[in-house]
Protein backbone atom coordinates (compact mmCIF):
# COMPACT_ATOMS: atom_id res chain seq x y z
CA UNK A 1 0.00 0.00 0.00
CA UNK A 2 1.40 3.43 -0.96
CA UNK A 3 2.08 6.12 1.60
CA UNK A 4 -0.83 8.20 0.26
CA UNK A 5 -3.26 5.27 0.52
CA UNK A 6 -2.13 4.52 4.07
CA UNK A 7 -2.80 8.14 5.07
CA UNK A 8 -6.26 8.04 3.47
CA UNK A 9 -7.05 4.75 5.23
CA UNK A 10 -5.88 6.10 8.62
CA UNK A 11 -7.97 9.24 8.18
CA UNK A 12 -11.03 7.14 7.35
CA UNK A 13 -10.58 4.99 10.45
CA UNK A 14 -10.22 7.99 12.75
CA UNK A 15 -13.30 9.63 11.25
CA UNK A 16 -15.33 6.43 11.55
CA UNK A 17 -14.35 5.95 15.19
CA UNK A 18 -15.26 9.53 16.01
CA UNK A 19 -18.63 9.07 14.37
CA UNK A 20 -19.31 6.04 16.56
CA UNK A 21 -18.69 8.03 19.76
CA UNK A 22 -21.81 9.87 20.99
CA UNK A 23 -21.09 13.60 21.13
CA UNK A 24 -21.70 15.45 24.38
CA UNK A 25 -24.76 17.62 24.05
CA UNK A 26 -24.66 21.39 24.43
CA UNK A 27 -28.06 21.45 26.13
CA UNK A 28 -30.05 18.94 28.10
CA UNK A 29 -33.82 18.87 27.94
CA UNK A 30 -36.33 17.05 30.11
CA UNK A 31 -35.47 15.69 33.51
CA UNK A 32 -37.18 16.18 36.86
CA UNK A 33 -36.86 19.66 38.33
CA UNK A 34 -36.04 19.69 42.03
CA UNK A 35 -38.45 22.22 43.60
CA UNK A 36 -36.92 25.47 44.90
CA UNK A 37 -39.66 27.55 46.52
CA UNK A 38 -37.65 30.67 47.39
CA UNK A 39 -34.18 30.68 45.80
CA UNK A 40 -34.06 32.60 42.52
CA UNK A 41 -30.43 32.10 41.51
CA UNK A 42 -30.25 28.31 41.37
CA UNK A 43 -32.08 25.54 39.53
CA UNK A 44 -31.51 21.79 39.81
CA UNK A 45 -32.78 19.19 37.36
CA UNK A 46 -32.37 15.45 37.93
CA UNK A 47 -31.47 13.46 34.82
CA UNK A 48 -30.59 9.81 34.29
CA UNK A 49 -27.18 9.45 35.89
CA UNK A 50 -26.56 13.07 36.88
CA UNK A 51 -28.12 16.22 38.33
CA UNK A 52 -27.67 19.43 36.36
CA UNK A 53 -27.28 22.52 38.56
CA UNK A 54 -27.40 25.99 37.01
CA UNK A 55 -26.42 29.13 38.91
CA UNK A 56 -27.78 32.42 37.64
CA UNK A 57 -25.34 35.32 37.71
CA UNK A 58 -26.71 37.53 40.52
CA UNK A 59 -25.00 40.61 39.02
CA UNK A 60 -26.34 39.94 35.51
CA UNK A 61 -29.52 37.90 35.79
CA UNK A 62 -29.58 37.29 32.02
CA UNK A 63 -26.35 35.28 32.27
CA UNK A 64 -25.27 31.98 33.82
CA UNK A 65 -22.67 32.17 36.57
CA UNK A 66 -21.81 28.46 36.48
CA UNK A 67 -23.28 25.10 35.58
CA UNK A 68 -22.49 21.80 37.27
CA UNK A 69 -23.19 18.17 36.54
CA UNK A 70 -23.28 16.20 39.79
CA UNK A 71 -22.57 12.56 39.04
CA UNK A 72 -20.73 9.51 40.29
CA UNK A 73 -17.56 8.02 38.81
CA UNK A 74 -19.49 5.85 36.37
CA UNK A 75 -21.48 8.81 35.06
CA UNK A 76 -18.53 11.13 34.40
CA UNK A 77 -18.50 10.23 30.70
CA UNK A 78 -22.27 10.43 30.22
CA UNK A 79 -22.74 11.90 26.72
CA UNK A 80 -25.93 13.67 27.86
CA UNK A 81 -23.97 16.00 30.15
CA UNK A 82 -23.66 19.43 28.50
CA UNK A 83 -20.15 20.45 27.53
CA UNK A 84 -20.75 23.75 29.35
CA UNK A 85 -21.12 21.99 32.71
CA UNK A 86 -18.33 21.43 35.21
CA UNK A 87 -18.42 17.78 36.24
CA UNK A 88 -18.40 17.28 40.02
CA UNK A 89 -18.01 13.73 41.27
CA UNK A 90 -20.36 13.21 44.21
CA UNK A 91 -20.60 12.62 47.04
CA UNK A 92 -17.66 14.81 47.97
CA UNK A 93 -15.37 13.11 50.45
CA UNK A 94 -12.99 16.02 51.02
CA UNK A 95 -13.67 19.68 50.31
CA UNK A 96 -11.78 22.94 50.68
CA UNK A 97 -14.33 25.28 52.28
CA UNK A 98 -13.58 28.99 52.07
CA UNK A 99 -16.22 30.42 54.41
CA UNK A 100 -17.27 29.93 58.02
CA UNK A 101 -20.97 29.86 57.17
CA UNK A 102 -20.57 26.80 54.96
CA UNK A 103 -18.45 25.07 57.59
CA UNK A 104 -21.33 25.57 60.03
CA UNK A 105 -23.84 24.22 57.52
CA UNK A 106 -21.78 21.10 56.85
CA UNK A 107 -21.74 20.43 60.58
CA UNK A 108 -25.54 20.76 60.61
CA UNK A 109 -25.67 18.22 57.78
CA UNK A 110 -23.41 15.83 59.70
CA UNK A 111 -20.54 15.91 57.21
CA UNK A 112 -18.10 18.22 58.99
CA UNK A 113 -15.48 15.43 58.88
CA UNK A 114 -15.28 16.01 55.12
CA UNK A 115 -13.94 19.54 55.53
CA UNK A 116 -10.35 18.99 54.43
CA UNK A 117 -9.23 22.60 54.48
CA UNK A 118 -10.44 26.13 55.20
CA UNK A 119 -9.52 29.64 54.15
CA UNK A 120 -9.56 32.85 56.21
CA UNK A 121 -9.16 30.94 59.47
CA UNK A 122 -8.78 34.22 61.39
CA UNK A 123 -12.46 34.92 60.70
CA UNK A 124 -13.71 31.46 61.64
CA UNK A 125 -14.67 31.18 65.30
CA UNK A 126 -16.26 27.73 65.12
CA UNK A 127 -14.59 25.56 67.80
CA UNK A 128 -14.67 22.34 65.76
CA UNK A 129 -12.83 24.03 62.88
CA UNK A 130 -10.17 25.60 65.08
CA UNK A 131 -9.66 22.33 66.91
CA UNK A 132 -9.43 20.47 63.61
CA UNK A 133 -6.75 22.84 62.35
CA UNK A 134 -4.87 22.59 65.64
CA UNK A 135 -4.82 18.79 65.46
CA UNK A 136 -3.91 18.76 61.78
CA UNK A 137 -7.20 17.26 60.59
CA UNK A 138 -8.10 20.43 58.69
CA UNK A 139 -5.57 22.31 56.55
CA UNK A 140 -5.19 26.08 56.87
CA UNK A 141 -5.20 27.22 53.24
CA UNK A 142 -4.43 30.87 53.96
CA UNK A 143 -6.35 33.81 52.51
CA UNK A 144 -9.43 33.11 50.44
CA UNK A 145 -8.40 35.69 47.84
CA UNK A 146 -4.84 34.33 47.64
CA UNK A 147 -4.83 30.74 48.97
CA UNK A 148 -1.61 28.86 49.56
CA UNK A 149 -1.38 26.85 46.35
CA UNK A 150 1.11 24.36 47.77
CA UNK A 151 -1.26 23.47 50.61
CA UNK A 152 -4.21 23.22 48.22
CA UNK A 153 -2.28 20.83 45.99
CA UNK A 154 -1.15 18.74 48.96
CA UNK A 155 -4.74 18.51 50.21
CA UNK A 156 -6.05 17.20 46.87
CA UNK A 157 -9.69 18.11 47.63
CA UNK A 158 -12.60 16.86 45.54
CA UNK A 159 -13.86 20.44 45.20
CA UNK A 160 -13.08 24.02 46.16
CA UNK A 161 -15.95 26.00 47.70
CA UNK A 162 -15.32 29.77 47.53
CA UNK A 163 -17.90 32.57 47.44
CA UNK A 164 -17.91 34.65 44.25
CA UNK A 165 -17.72 38.43 44.24
CA UNK A 166 -18.64 40.92 41.56
CA UNK A 167 -15.70 42.02 39.40
CA UNK A 168 -13.32 39.82 41.39
CA UNK A 169 -11.44 38.78 38.26
CA UNK A 170 -11.97 35.06 38.83
CA UNK A 171 -10.01 32.66 41.01
CA UNK A 172 -6.53 32.99 39.53
CA UNK A 173 -4.36 29.89 39.60
CA UNK A 174 -7.12 27.85 41.26
CA UNK A 175 -8.84 27.71 37.88
CA UNK A 176 -5.92 25.83 36.32
CA UNK A 177 -5.32 22.94 38.73
CA UNK A 178 -8.15 20.67 37.59
CA UNK A 179 -10.19 20.78 40.80
CA UNK A 180 -13.89 21.77 40.41
CA UNK A 181 -14.70 25.20 41.80
CA UNK A 182 -18.17 25.22 43.36
CA UNK A 183 -19.25 28.85 43.61
CA UNK A 184 -21.20 29.42 46.82
CA UNK A 185 -23.40 32.35 45.80
CA UNK A 186 -26.21 31.71 48.29
CA UNK A 187 -25.48 34.99 50.06
CA UNK A 188 -26.68 36.90 46.98
CA UNK A 189 -30.27 35.73 47.44
CA UNK A 190 -32.47 38.53 48.72
CA UNK A 191 -34.75 36.83 51.22
CA UNK A 192 -33.96 34.81 54.37
CA UNK A 193 -35.52 31.56 53.20
CA UNK A 194 -34.08 31.90 49.68
CA UNK A 195 -30.51 31.87 50.93
CA UNK A 196 -31.19 29.04 53.35
CA UNK A 197 -32.77 26.93 50.59
CA UNK A 198 -29.36 26.54 48.95
CA UNK A 199 -28.68 23.84 51.55
CA UNK A 200 -30.56 21.53 49.17
CA UNK A 201 -27.70 22.01 46.69
CA UNK A 202 -24.98 21.45 49.29
CA UNK A 203 -26.77 18.37 50.56
CA UNK A 204 -26.60 16.85 47.09
CA UNK A 205 -22.92 17.69 46.81
CA UNK A 206 -22.19 15.63 49.92
CA UNK A 207 -24.73 12.86 49.35
CA UNK A 208 -27.04 13.88 52.22
CA UNK A 209 -29.88 15.36 50.18
CA UNK A 210 -32.62 13.81 52.33
CA UNK A 211 -31.15 15.32 55.47
CA UNK A 212 -30.73 18.72 53.79
CA UNK A 213 -34.28 18.73 52.40
CA UNK A 214 -35.68 17.71 55.79
CA UNK A 215 -33.68 20.37 57.62
CA UNK A 216 -34.85 23.09 55.27
CA UNK A 217 -38.47 21.96 55.60
CA UNK A 218 -38.17 22.30 59.39
CA UNK A 219 -36.57 25.74 59.12
CA UNK A 220 -39.22 26.93 56.65
CA UNK A 221 -42.08 25.72 58.84
CA UNK A 222 -40.67 27.38 61.96
CA UNK A 223 -39.87 30.65 60.16
CA UNK A 224 -43.34 30.97 58.67
CA UNK A 225 -44.95 30.14 62.01
CA UNK A 226 -42.91 32.82 63.78
CA UNK A 227 -43.73 35.34 61.06
CA UNK A 228 -47.43 34.61 61.45
CA UNK A 229 -47.15 35.08 65.21
CA UNK A 230 -45.49 38.50 64.79
CA UNK A 231 -48.23 39.57 62.38
CA UNK A 232 -50.79 39.21 65.18
CA UNK A 233 -49.58 42.33 66.96
CA UNK A 234 -51.03 45.72 66.08
CA UNK A 235 -48.09 47.79 67.33
CA UNK A 236 -44.89 47.82 65.27
CA UNK A 237 -42.05 49.62 67.08
CA UNK A 238 -39.79 51.79 64.92
CA UNK A 239 -36.27 50.54 64.33
CA UNK A 240 -32.83 52.06 63.73
CA UNK A 241 -29.90 49.76 62.89
CA UNK A 242 -26.09 49.78 62.63
CA UNK A 243 -23.85 52.82 63.32
CA UNK A 244 -21.27 55.04 61.66
CA UNK A 245 -18.33 53.28 59.99
CA UNK A 246 -15.77 55.79 58.85
CA UNK A 247 -17.57 58.61 57.07
CA UNK A 248 -20.77 56.65 56.34
CA UNK A 249 -23.63 54.89 58.04
CA UNK A 250 -24.36 51.78 55.96
CA UNK A 251 -28.08 51.10 56.07
CA UNK A 252 -29.55 47.78 54.81
CA UNK A 253 -32.12 48.22 52.05
CA UNK A 254 -35.77 47.39 52.60
CA UNK A 255 -35.48 44.44 50.20
CA UNK A 256 -32.35 43.05 51.80
CA UNK A 257 -32.33 39.87 53.87
CA UNK A 258 -32.06 41.88 57.08
CA UNK A 259 -34.69 44.39 55.95
CA UNK A 260 -37.13 41.53 55.37
CA UNK A 261 -36.24 39.93 58.71
CA UNK A 262 -36.95 43.19 60.57
CA UNK A 263 -40.35 43.39 58.90
CA UNK A 264 -41.19 39.73 59.56
CA UNK A 265 -40.25 40.22 63.22
CA UNK A 266 -42.94 42.89 63.58
CA UNK A 267 -40.78 46.02 63.50
CA UNK A 268 -41.33 49.21 61.52
CA UNK A 269 -37.88 49.42 59.97
CA UNK A 270 -37.40 53.10 59.17
CA UNK A 271 -35.54 52.42 55.91
CA UNK A 272 -37.98 49.83 54.60
CA UNK A 273 -38.85 52.18 51.75
CA UNK A 274 -35.37 51.93 50.23
CA UNK A 275 -35.83 49.43 47.37
CA UNK A 276 -32.31 48.03 47.15
CA UNK A 277 -31.29 44.58 48.39
CA UNK A 278 -27.85 45.68 49.59
CA UNK A 279 -26.68 48.43 51.95
CA UNK A 280 -26.61 52.14 51.17
CA UNK A 281 -23.99 54.50 52.64
CA UNK A 282 -25.68 57.45 54.31
CA UNK A 283 -24.54 60.58 56.10
CA UNK A 284 -24.95 60.91 59.84
CA UNK A 285 -27.30 63.85 59.30
CA UNK A 286 -29.72 61.89 57.13
CA UNK A 287 -29.82 58.99 59.62
CA UNK A 288 -30.20 61.35 62.55
CA UNK A 289 -33.16 63.09 60.95
CA UNK A 290 -35.09 59.90 60.37
CA UNK A 291 -33.91 57.71 63.26
CA UNK A 292 -33.78 60.19 66.13
CA UNK A 293 -36.99 58.91 67.75
CA UNK A 294 -36.70 55.24 66.85
CA UNK A 295 -37.98 52.92 69.58
CA UNK A 296 -35.14 50.39 69.18
CA UNK A 297 -31.58 50.48 67.91
CA UNK A 298 -29.78 47.32 66.85
CA UNK A 299 -26.09 47.26 65.97
CA UNK A 300 -23.33 44.71 65.36
CA UNK A 301 -19.75 44.90 66.55
CA UNK A 302 -16.66 42.73 66.87
CA UNK A 303 -14.46 43.10 69.92
CA UNK A 304 -13.24 41.49 73.12
CA UNK A 305 -15.87 42.04 75.79
CA UNK A 306 -19.33 43.52 75.53
CA UNK A 307 -20.07 46.98 74.22
CA UNK A 308 -21.42 49.52 76.73
CA UNK A 309 -23.34 52.79 76.52
CA UNK A 310 -20.20 54.57 77.69
CA UNK A 311 -18.23 53.16 74.78
CA UNK A 312 -20.95 54.11 72.32
CA UNK A 313 -20.95 57.65 73.68
CA UNK A 314 -17.17 57.79 73.41
CA UNK A 315 -17.35 56.70 69.77
CA UNK A 316 -19.75 59.53 68.91
CA UNK A 317 -21.19 62.01 71.38
CA UNK A 318 -24.18 62.59 69.09
CA UNK A 319 -25.36 59.01 69.66
CA UNK A 320 -26.62 60.12 73.07
CA UNK A 321 -29.32 62.22 71.40
CA UNK A 322 -31.12 59.20 69.96
CA UNK A 323 -34.27 58.20 71.84
CA UNK A 324 -33.20 54.56 71.91
CA UNK A 325 -29.95 55.54 73.60
CA UNK A 326 -31.66 57.76 76.17
CA UNK A 327 -34.21 55.07 77.02
CA UNK A 328 -31.65 52.25 77.05
CA UNK A 329 -33.14 50.36 74.11
CA UNK A 330 -29.90 49.73 72.26
CA UNK A 331 -29.13 46.08 71.53
CA UNK A 332 -25.73 44.89 70.36
CA UNK A 333 -24.54 41.72 68.66
CA UNK A 334 -20.90 40.78 69.23
CA UNK A 335 -20.13 38.84 66.06
CA UNK A 336 -16.95 37.39 67.57
CA UNK A 337 -18.86 35.48 70.25
CA UNK A 338 -22.38 34.85 68.90
CA UNK A 339 -21.53 33.16 65.55
CA UNK A 340 -24.03 35.53 63.96
CA UNK A 341 -22.52 35.34 60.48
CA UNK A 342 -21.88 31.60 60.71
CA UNK A 343 -25.36 30.54 61.83
CA UNK A 344 -28.05 32.95 60.71
CA UNK A 345 -27.74 32.64 56.88
CA UNK A 346 -28.90 29.01 57.02
CA UNK A 347 -30.94 29.41 60.22
CA UNK A 348 -32.94 32.62 59.74
CA UNK A 349 -35.64 31.20 62.01
CA UNK A 350 -33.26 31.48 64.99
CA UNK A 351 -32.59 35.14 64.30
CA UNK A 352 -36.27 35.83 63.67
CA UNK A 353 -37.23 34.36 67.06
CA UNK A 354 -34.54 36.43 68.76
CA UNK A 355 -35.77 39.64 67.10
CA UNK A 356 -39.41 38.96 68.00
CA UNK A 357 -38.39 38.54 71.63
CA UNK A 358 -36.91 42.05 71.54
CA UNK A 359 -39.68 43.84 69.68
CA UNK A 360 -42.64 41.91 71.10
CA UNK A 361 -41.91 40.29 74.47
CA UNK A 362 -45.67 40.09 75.02
CA UNK A 363 -45.84 37.32 72.40
CA UNK A 364 -43.77 35.02 74.64
CA UNK A 365 -41.77 33.61 71.72
CA UNK A 366 -38.95 31.32 72.79
CA UNK A 367 -35.57 31.61 71.07
CA UNK A 368 -32.78 29.05 70.93
CA UNK A 369 -30.20 31.80 70.95
CA UNK A 370 -30.00 35.51 71.59
CA UNK A 371 -27.88 37.31 69.01
CA UNK A 372 -28.69 40.89 70.04
CA UNK A 373 -28.49 41.64 73.76
CA UNK A 374 -29.08 44.88 75.70
CA UNK A 375 -26.00 47.07 76.00
CA UNK A 376 -24.61 47.36 79.51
Amino acid sequence: MSKTLRLLYLTFCITALAACQPARQETTEGGDTIPMAYAKNITMVRHDGFTLVSLRNPWDTTAVLHQYALTDEEGRHNPAIPSTATIVKVPLSKAAVFTAVHCALLKDLGVEARIGGVADLEYIYLPFVREGVKKGHIADLGKSMEPNMERVMQLEPDALMPSPFQNSGGYGRLENIGIPIVECADYMEVSPLAGAEWMKFYGRLFGVEERADSLFATIEKEYLSLKATAEQTAHRPTLLVERMSGASWHMPGGNSTMGILYHDAGADYLWADTPNSGSTPMSFESVFERGLNADFWLLKYNQDGEMTYEQLEKDNKSYTKFKAFREHRVYGCNTSTTNFYEETPFHPERLLASLIQIFHPELSVSAKKQYFCPLK
